[in-house]
This record gives structure tokens, sequence and C-alpha cells, in this order.
């Protein structure tokens, strides 16, 4: 077995474990991943020669690559993640548990020789900022040059990381191979208590580079609990008003709520003077800092977004960012080389699709994959805040979750104190299939965005930021928002994309004690007045009797919903959400806003 001089001789633990899954994985050979540009020109190359990648257009998208996963590999697999904790009562009831013992052994058979004939590649991987107390180091080995290739851009990769980690033994340990890619031998599977992640028999990003669900939500979450910090799947935006105040914000959204265009904001002309900073659009770590202040950090190096949908009104920044040095997953690849997806301007007559067959405009079939991806540096993103690298991160004013509901959520509302916050983001939803006619749809709950993505049991995690709450002397406020309220025609009220920014500025002044907010049974509204619409089609009569409105009947109902997934937690639920539940009905029922 052949092995690359690049060997951390200092840390024997780290080389004692490479050389325990080499034996187990048996592959050809083994290459220590420094991260130089070198390496980079070097595993491109390897990657195009193999067929693994395809190079794209090198003038009009420089430096950027093309790639296809298998037809069966193309999303997360959340029936095949699971938490390997020693007690299925610490996965909890919303997680998949297996056994450690039966996860070891089930995939050490898959594993055993996978990845014979195949090179391991040990990729040290640096999970936040050089120098910050934020940090976590992993190592991830894997027998695909993609996945390394999209970990140069995800994270802060091979020399930093093993210089930051130098003799400890303190880091997560990650194993992955593409093995066969059958769907009935693919696993992802993470062991908290060994600090350990296993995945095998996919080579799709969201399964396969450990570093971000795997690693920055899930283990990291577990990780979090127990030192005091938090791991959340938030967006971190910085809004500078016209004076040069900065007020930075974190934000929790499900998928499809409009989370990275949040994160990417381009403020409308109405609101001139303001600029709308990027610092993460989908993890932050929080910490509290010596000033009392609840600190964050994006603990990834680059942006791993979903195409179709993103285009130049939509998302300028997003477009920018992607226009060098980026992998491209799953899309239509364009006969002059280029790429394109659905929602995408200038629709092309042909091309190659994403399962890489002839492809036309009329063929009635989508060219590329709804959840296509491109994987690009956030360095390069026009939007990025001076302050995204920062070792100490930035102070958090304010929480916001957000969900997708066609009629029951207002546009924004504060909670009532940090304990009403977490009962209102522990209730989130959005819905998944609601109709253009503005029929409600399938309402999935979704706490605090992190369902699918926390390492432990729900109930244990919501107890973890009521403690946190106590723990913090200056707290962030919590809200809510709703870009997704439908007329009776089925047709969005509010604008939504730049013109965001009028309810962020609404927040940051409630933040401040500038904006005016009246009490509702559901927390504090805005009064109408209070909201921007300087340049918006919607008068202010308009704002309060459907964006602002709150349907008591509406509410009742979707009360007795949230009981419903609150029973599925059990008894770890913590008598503080159902306090707060308790409180809310007494408030819907009276029809006042008097809290009790």
């Amino acid at each position: 077995m052949k092995s690359t001089d690049q060997t951390p001789m200092n840390n024997k633990t780290l080389v004692a474990w490479v050389e325990e899954m080499a034996k187990l994985c048996q592959p050809d050979k083994i290459v220590w991943c420094d991260g130089s540009e070198e390496e980079k020109i070097r595993l491109t190359r390897q990657a195009i020669e193999c067929g693994e990648v395809e190079e794209l257009n090198q003038e009009k998208l420089p430096s950027c690559l093309y790639a296809r996963s298998a037809e069966n590999d193309v999303a997360r697999v959340e029936h095949l993640t699971f938490i390997c904790s020693r007690s299925q009562k610490d996965a909890g009831p919303t997680n998949n548990w297996m056994d450690p013992r039966e996860a070891y052994k089930k995939l050490g058979d898959i594993f055993r020789g996978s990845m014979r004939g195949r090179t391991m590649y040990v990729v040290p991987f640096l999970m936040g900022i050089p120098g910050s107390p934020f940090n976590k180091i992993g190592i991830e080995l894997t027998d695909s040059i993609y996945v390394v290739l999209n970990m140069r851009i995800m994270t802060r990769m091979g020399k930093v990381a093993l210089d930051e980690l130098g003799s400890s033994s303190d880091f997560t340990r990650g194993l992955h191979s593409k093995a066969d890619l059958r769907v009935d031998r693919r696993y992802i599977c993470h062991f908290p208590e060994d600090n350990t992640i296993w995945s095998v028999g996919s080579n799709y990003g969201g399964n396969v580079l450990l570093g971000k669900k795997c690693l920055a939500l899930r283990i990291a979450s577990w990780l979090g609990r127990k030192e005091g910090w938090m791991a959340e799947h938030m967006l971190i935006v910085g809004v500078e008003n016209p004076r040069g105040e900065i007020h930075y914000l974190a934000g929790a959204f499900p998928s499809a709520c409009g989370k990275t265009n949040l994160a990417m904001l381009v403020p409308p002309p109405s609101l001139r003077g303001y600029k709308v900073w990027t610092v993460g659009d989908d993890i932050a770590w929080l910490r509290i800092g010596s000033d009392g202040r609840l600190w964050a950090i994006n603990p990834e190096a680059g942006f791993f977004g979903v195409a179709p949908g993103t285009n130049w009104k939509t998302n300028p920044n997003a477009m920018a960012t992607i226009q060098r040095n980026t992998i491209f997953t799953n899309v239509l690849k364009k006969l002059d080389g280029t790429v394109w997806w659905e929602g995408l301007e200038d629709l092309p007559a042909e091309g190659i699709d994403w399962r890489g067959r002839p492809w036309t405009s009329t063929s009635g079939e989508k060219g590329a994959h709804p959840n296509s991806r491109f994987t690009a540096p956030a360095s390069q993103c026009p939007s990025i805040s001076p302050e995204w690298e920062n070792p100490r991160g930035v102070p958090i004013s304010a929480i916001i979750f957000g969900g997708r509901r066609a009629r029951v959520a207002p546009l924004v509302y504060q909670s009532f104190d940090w304990q009403h916050g977490v009962f209102v983001g522990a209730s989130m939803a959005s819905e998944t299939t609601a109709a253009a006619t503005g029929r409600v749809g399938v309402v999935r709950r979704d706490p605090m965005a992190m369902l699918p993505f926390c390492g432990y049991n729900m109930g244990d995690y919501f107890r973890h930021w009521l403690n946190m709450g106590r723990k913090i002397p200056h707290p962030p406020k919590l809200f809510h928002v709703n870009w997704f309220r439908m007329d009776e025609t089925g047709k969005f009220i509010w604008p939504g994309f730049g013109d965001n920014l009028r309810v962020l500025e609404w927040i940051i002044e409630r933040v401040t004690g500038k904006a005016e907010a009246v009490e509702s049974p559901i927390g504090y509204l805005p009064k109408a007045n209070s909201i921007n619409l300087e340049g918006l089609n919607i008068s202010r009569e308009k704002l309060e009797s459907t964006l602002l409105n709150i349907d008591l009947d509406d509410w009742i109902a979707e009360a007795e919903s949230q009981m419903e997934f609150f029973n599925k937690i059990g008894d770890t639920l913590p008598q503080e959400i159902l306090q707060e539940h308790q409180k809310l009905l007494k408030r819907l029922k009276r029809g006042t806003s008097v809290l009790v």
C-alpha cells in the first residue's frame, strides 16, 4: 500500500486511525491532501481523465467543472440517515436510530475492501476560521475525487487544518466510500459519543461532504449541548443602515423558504443607503461572548446551493458568485460548454441533460435535476461581509424563524420573551404542497429548521435552547416571518426578495427600541405605519387586513396541530413549551392579547 509523504508524524492518534481504516477499506494508495493550488490542479486533471468530472467552457466559466451523480443518488437520504447513540432515547423519536455496534458491523461489512483499485484521500478540514475558539477539526477519508474537490471549496482544507490540530486527538473521524452506489447498501451514520461519521454507498454532496450537515449540524449540535454552545441551521446576515450602523441577524428557514435569497439580499431602490452583508447562507455556530451577547460564525468556506430557480433576478449575488471556480452538479450542460437549469433565463434549444442524455427544449423533461447544485467559494460573493472571517464572529441582534404558510402566519411578529420565542421556533412549520389556489397544503413541522439535522433528542434540544436563554446576559430578540401569505386568488401578497429588507428594518428597529408594535395573542405585531411601504403597491389598510391579520379560528386549529407534533416528542418535551402552548390557547380563546 503506497502512501504520499504528507503524513503528519506528530499526530500518532490520527496516523493510527487512518491506518486502521485503510486496513478495512484496502485502497491501492493513500494520499494525504495538503490543500495547495498545485494539488488542486493535479486532482482536477486526474478527475477529468477518469471521467469523474468534465471541464466546462474555460473562457465563459473559468476553472468551473461539471459533474453528474448516479440517477439513484441525487439527494440527501433522510430514511437512510441514522443517529447511532448508545441509548435510543438520546436519539429521540424524530431521528432514525441504530445501535452503534450493529451500525459498525453492518457498515463495516460494506466498507471492507470497498477501496480496492482506488485511492484513499485523507482530507483534513477545518470547520471555522483559523484561530477561532469556535473551531472544530474533521478528517474525511474518501475514495472520491469529487468529494475532495468539493471539500476544498466548502471547508478550509489541508495543511491549515493539520496545523490547527497539532498532536491533539480531538477531531471528528469521517469515513466515506462510494462503494457500489447501491441504494440497499447506502447508509449515513453518526456516532456522537465517538465523534465519528460513516457514510457509504453515495456520492451526492449532502450525504458525503461530511463537514456540512453531518459534522456542522448533527455532530456539532451534540457537542454544542455538551460544551455550552449552539450549532444551528441558520443564515447569518448583516444589515447596514444609511448611518453606517450594522446589525447582524441569524435566520432559520426550512427548504423552499427563501433562505439563500435572504442571505444574499439586494436592497430595493426605494431603500437607498442600505447595504446587506452575507456572513453565511446555511449554518451558524453561536457562543456567548465576553460582553454577554450571542456571537456567531459561519463555519463553512463555500456555498452548496440549489441551482433551479436561481437567476439574475432572484439572486444576482449568487449568480455573480458562481461564474468561476465552481463545481456544477446535475445541471444541464449546453453545447457551448456552459450550464443551464430551470428558472434560468435564455432557454437553450438543446444540450446534455443531468442524466447524460441528449435534451431539447421540446422534450418535455427537465434538463437539470430539481436538486441540482453549485459548489462555490463564499469569498467570491459580491455581498460577502468584511467580518465573515473574523475569528471572534459577529454579534447577533435578532434570531428569525421562517415558515411557508398561505394564510395562518402573519408577515412578521416578535415573541414576548426568550421562552416564548423558543416555543415559536419549536412549533414553526411550512406547507409542503400548498395549491396555487391558496388552499392550505400539507403542514410539516420543522422546529428551528433542524428536524432532519439535530443529532439528538428534539425534546432535549428544546431544553438546550431554554437553558442557553438563561445563560445569555443580553440575548437576541426572537421573531417569526412568513413571506408567502396568499390572497383569495392564490397569489402572493408580499413581493418578497429584496423587499424583505423592509421587514428586517422593522426587526432591527424593534431591537433598538424605535419601531412600534401592538400585542396580539401570538406575539408583538408591527403597527401598520411602522413598516416602510415606499415604492410598493400595498396600502397600509391592505397590510393590516391581510399580511398582519390574525384569524383566531385559524390559530386555534394551528395550536391543535402544534400539540399533535409535541405529543410525538414524548416525555422529554420541556414543561415550559407546554406552558407556552397553554398560554397561547387561552389568549386565542379570549380573543385578547393580555399575557397570562
